[in-house]
């Protein structure tokens, strides 16, 4: 259903939807590794790691696709999108180690890279089916910030949303998908926009997280 509709759409607005779903499960990769790492490092055996990795990089989309009414949701309907958590988790589960010795914060490393590029589609999908502009910009969060937000939760984790000292999470996928539905509704959008607020999001988040970006609080608890 969403592949025809946004067939429809590409004429008028430069979508490439073979871009655009490689983006989704390039995001899809990510928010899977991701979760995997946090799965090692909290010592689950073999099914906690498939586990965590498969709602981590599932979770936020599935959400999307209720909501907008997009049925049966892409990760259960594309064989695809089960191939690369699987393989995910595969390679976390053999090569965890080498990658946490690599990067200092590899799993909000990833989960940056998954967040920017859930932002995006998620704006783009909600766009797609002529969702409001605020509520393309909340779906394009609900999709970026879903997952992590599960895996957080499963792995009795503090959500990186509603920790009390959080860097900017839900702050740049919103700035994300805001200028994505910008683009939509103004006839620029095309998969090179979505390429460039995606890293534009990623590179915020890590900015974040080195300076210790945060957004106020209220004036009673500084």
């Amino acid at each position: 259903m969403l592949v025809g509709l946004l067939a429809q759409v590409d004429s008028a607005t430069g979508l490439d939807a073979t871009l655009e779903r490689s983006v989704d499960l390039v995001g899809v990769f990510f928010f899977a590794v991701s979760g995997g790492l946090l799965a090692v490092r909290k010592g689950f055996e073999l099914v906690g790691v498939v586990a965590l990795c498969l709602v981590t990089a599932l979770g936020g989309g599935v959400i999307r696709d209720v909501v907008l009414g997009a049925t049966p949701p892409t990760a259960l309907d594309d064989v695809l999108y089960l191939v690369v958590p699987l393989s995910a988790a595969a390679i976390v589960f053999v090569a965890s180690s080498p990658i946490e010795r690599r990067f200092t914060t590899p799993v909000q490393l990833f989960d940056a890279a998954g967040l920017g590029l859930f932002a995006a589609t998620g704006a783009v999908k909600a766009s797609a089916f002529e969702a409001s502009a605020v509520g393309a910009v909340l779906i394009g969060v609900i999709s970026a910030v879903g997952g992590g937000i599960i895996r957080d939760v499963l792995a009795n984790e503090a959500p990186h949303l509603f920790h009390p000292d959080s860097r900017l999470y839900a702050i740049p996928a919103a700035l994300g998908a805001a200028i994505i539905v910008i683009a939509w509704r103004n006839d620029f959008y095309s998969g090179g926009v979505a390429i460039v607020v995606a890293a534009g999001v990623f590179a915020l988040r890590l900015a974040a997280l080195r300076f210790a970006w945060r957004a106020p609080k209220p004036l009673a608890t500084r």
